[in-house]
């Protein structure tokens, strides 16, 4: 099951990114592959309870890579960590398939007390350079959080978040209309197209019900 996690971790490297040559170059090459590779041993050792094994393998492999990942951290398979300095992960954080995470992001708590005190990220989830994500909340699937964002409340699926703190400023890739900005959507322009049809229609019908009955007090 780890060999195919590596595996799946390699190839979505090579799909999604761009420098990447080969699986090859991946494998021996890419410090966020090599931070995976030993964080799914050191997750092995934590599930066993051998928790001194774990941490000990999850601090040589901060120091070689300076990306750190609690070995208590549930990981998904198809994850690329893209440069991932400074990335840190706690230790009830969960990362779904696929997820891309780039350099300076923390999955992160806001509270000392024990249990699940870190993020759920979905599938698919985009998390920009130096994001952070703070709290025990859910992340939907397919959610892009954007660089230096401060994200603090859970995100339905598709969402597109920015600004600290994080707000959200797509769904499904349409803009919200936010408040106090003036912008309007393209739904909302449609029916204000519509209703001012139906205003012209009602100014028509009353100018020609004018200019008839001016007409009738006009005769003799």
């Amino acid at each position: 099951m780890i060999l195919k996690d590596i595996w799946l971790d390699v190839k979505a490297v090579k799909e999604r990114d761009p420098a990447a040559r080969n699986a090859l170059e991946v494998l021996l090459l890419y410090q966020g592959i090599h931070a995976l590779i030993w964080h799914r041993f050191a997750h092995w050792f934590y599930q066993h309870k051998l928790f001194f094994i774990a941490r000990m393998i999850s601090q040589l492999a901060r120091f070689f890579t300076l990306i750190e990942i609690h070995p208590g951290a549930q990981l998904g398979h198809g994850i690329l960590i893209d440069h991932g300095c400074g990335v840190v992960i706690g230790e009830t954080a969960v990362v779904g398939d696929n997820c891309t995470i780039y350099q300076g992001v923390t999955l992160g708590g806001v509270g000392l007390n024990k249990g699940k005190r870190h993020p759920t990220l979905g599938s698919n989830v985009t998390v920009g350079a130096g994001a952070k994500i703070l709290g025990s909340f859910d992340v939907g699937d397919n959610c892009t959080i954007a660089a230096n964002a401060v994200l603090l409340k859970p995100l339905e699926n598709n969402v597109t978040a920015v600004g600290i703190p994080a707000r959200p400023i797509k769904i499904g890739g349409v803009p919200i209309p936010q408040e106090g900005t003036g912008v309007v959507s393209a739904e909302e322009y449609r029916k204000l197209e519509g209703r001012m049809k139906e205003l012209e229609e009602q100014i028509l019908k009353l100018q020609k019900a004018l200019e008839t009955e001016e007409k009738e007090e006009e005769k003799p």
